[in-house]
């Protein structure tokens, strides 16, 4: 049974001294566990232009109760 889900958005916010990309990753809990992947995405990319970096990732954590 899903017990908990968070929403995980990982930003590229520049380039280190090697030219390497930088990222930053912000991440949003308690998120209502019958929310679809669809409508996730769609709050991160509302989200994305307040946060004044580009989206590199967005990703979905679930946590499962097994007993």
């Amino acid at each position: 049974m899903l017990t908990n889900s968070r929403l995980v958005i990982v930003f590229e916010t520049g380039v280190d001294s090697k030219g390497e990309p930088t990222f930053k990753t912000k991440s949003f809990n308690n998120i209502k566990t019958d929310a679809t992947d669809a409508q996730l995405l769609a709050a991160a990319e509302a989200l994305t232009p307040l946060q004044g970096w580009i989206s590199n990732k967005v990703e979905r954590n679930n946590v499962y109760s097994l007993a």
